[in-house]
């Protein structure tokens, strides 16, 4: 891997300590911060930095934490993990600028993953433009149905309201959602959210 550091803040220390075990295990660089305010400190200091933060912590939320970097112009690629995820809440991580968004429990090789997603942003200034034309080009093989549940989903709508407002069966916008999922190639549905965002898809 690159010569980079992985900053992990959260409030927990068992998962702090868990998480850095493993990512060490894995070759990585680790620093570890109880609060988003002790972080937020040290940012604008920092080089070739990634971070781990959690959704939900008492002082500040790491989706203020990212909402305050990208204000100061601290560009530093972040990842965000919850045990309380939901879509919305996806797509408002990543309108602030998170690379990632992963729901515990989690499997080791999804935040390893996503963070070699987020070191390339540290080092190639093209990724982003090179991903949203490949977004855009797997949109284009959607169907004009399929863009419609893509734009709901990554809204937050459930089933049942895509089938009332599409005026189909549930069952039918489930059967367009695992089209759109293997049409994207989507693992998850952060990861399609992200793809709809990086695309313009999801405002």
């Amino acid at each position: 891997m690159d010569d980079f550091t992985v900053h992990i803040v959260d409030d927990e220390e068992a998962v702090r300590k868990s998480l850095a075990f493993m990512l060490t295990m894995n070759g990585l660089g680790v620093r570890v911060h109880e609060s988003a305010t002790a972080f937020l400190s040290l940012a604008p200091n920092l080089r070739q930095a990634v971070l781990i933060t959690d959704m939900r912590m008492p002082d500040l939320s790491g989706l203020e934490l990212i909402r305050r970097l990208a204000a100061l112009e601290i560009a530093i690629p972040s990842i965000m993990i919850t045990g309380h995820g939901d879509v919305p809440m996806a797509v408002e991580a990543m309108k602030a600028g998170a690379i990632d968004f992963i729901e515990k429990p989690f499997e080791d090789t999804a935040i390893v993953d996503a963070i070699r997603r987020a070191s390339e942003r540290l080092s190639d200034a093209c990724t982003i433009t090179e991903s949203a034309e490949d977004v855009r080009t797997r949109i284009g093989t959607l169907s004009e149905r399929e863009r419609q549940v893509l734009t709901a989903v990554v809204a937050g709508q459930p089933n049942k309201a895509i089938a009332f407002a599409l005026d189909i069966s549930p069952r039918t916008v489930e059967v367009h959602r695992a089209n759109v999922m293997a049409k994207m190639q989507a693992r998850s549905l952060p990861e399609l959210v992200r793809m709809s965002l990086t695309a313009g898809v999801a405002s």
